[in-house]
């Protein structure tokens, strides 16, 4: 006979901290996810133990790490502020139309883990102003029709390529780890406007997120985040445009765009981070047909699986990048220029 556990809401008592809140504080983070907690009640369930981190005790200023579990109190879920602020919440998910759609993306599947190559243009998670996300539509890859696939990391919304999602609790808490730990290694591939100098190297700027936008901190800057990039110029036409390969060793919010911008040689089609003259300025590129959009793939990732071995996987470009590389003339055949620097 077999014995079916008792049905427990995950979403509301234990969350998963991701990438963009890494080093986040713990009372702001509720207050972000859980509009309707207030200071003096995180504050309370703190002291008297009923947040939990890693299943430890924490404080409402404990500093938050990616891959985290963070254990919330029951009664969060009978707060009457916070019970109207989810049934808001919940009002406002934005499904695809179409979720089926994500089954033609999938490059790697298995019971734990699915990867996809998540086209440019469609966002991971829900904003204002967006009509559907990716996010609210991961229940087409449950195992099971009822456990909620989680989204381990992110991608901007412009960026295309691989995006990893754990189809179970234990597979989430497993590939968080390794992305804590840095046991992960993520190339992508863009085009710059100009070539970055030298023509490979190592950039260590703090970024710093003011609005919708990120830029590189100041020595002032609290809340800067720490940000790492390897960068290799695998091919550049006439010294106007280059064929990068990026290796974020990080994984801040828009840091490869911000990394690239401040070297003077933007990232191709980036609507937020470009320079003032346009690539017709730069280059006269008549006759040939370039891609539109955010020149910046996801390539390649590698990492350790939830249960054995390690998954390895790698995504076409675009259509609209394929474009570009054909009328560029870069190759597509090109190996990870990093591999010696595992």
């Amino acid at each position: 006979m077999t014995h079916q556990a008792p049905k427990t809401d995950v979403n509301l008592e234990s969350h998963l901290v991701n990438d963009d809140q890494d080093g986040m504080r713990l009372d702001r983070w509720i207050r972000r996810q859980f509009p309707g907690a207030t200071q003096a009640q995180i504050q309370k369930w703190a002291r008297t133990g009923q947040i939990r981190v890693n299943g430890k005790r924490c404080e409402a200023s404990t500093r938050l790490e990616i891959g985290q579990q963070v254990r919330l109190p029951p009664g969060l879920q009978k707060d009457t502020a916070y019970r109207e602020e989810t049934k808001r919440t919940l009002s406002e998910k934005r499904p695809l139309r179409d979720p089926s759609l994500l089954t033609k993306l999938v490059l790697y599947e298995d019971a734990e883990v699915v990867v996809i190559n998540k086209p440019s243009g469609l966002a991971v998670q829900g904003g204002t102003g967006l009509k559907e996300n990716l996010d609210d539509s991961l229940m087409v890859f449950s195992v099971d029709g009822v456990t909620r696939p989680k989204l381990v990391h992110r991608l901007d919304r412009e960026t295309s390529g691989v995006l990893l999602i754990a189809r179970t609790a234990y597979a989430a808490a497993k590939l968080a780890a390794a992305f804590r730990t840095h046991e992960t290694k993520k190339i992508y591939w863009g085009v710059t406007l100009g070539v970055p100098r030298p023509l490979q190297g190592r950039i260590n700027d703090p970024i710093i997120k003011v609005g919708q936008k990120v830029r590189i901190a100041s020595a002032d800057d609290e809340e800067s985040k720490s940000a790492e990039t390897l960068y290799e110029v695998v091919e550049n036409l006439h010294k106007k445009l280059a064929f990068v390969a990026l290796w974020p060793l990080t994984g801040r919010t828009h840091q490869l765009r911000v990394h690239m911008a401040h070297k003077g040689t933007p990232l191709l089609g980036d609507p937020l981070y470009k320079r003032q003259e346009t690539i017709d300025n730069i280059l006269d590129l008549s006759g040939m047909s370039i891609g539109k959009g955010l020149h910046l793939h996801a390539r390649r990732l590698v990492i350790p699986h939830p249960r054995r071995g390690i998954i390895d996987v790698t995504a076409p470009l675009s259509e609209e990048m394929q474009k570009t590389w054909k009328s560029l003339g870069f190759s597509t055949k090109i190996g990870d220029v990093f591999e010696n620097m595992d």
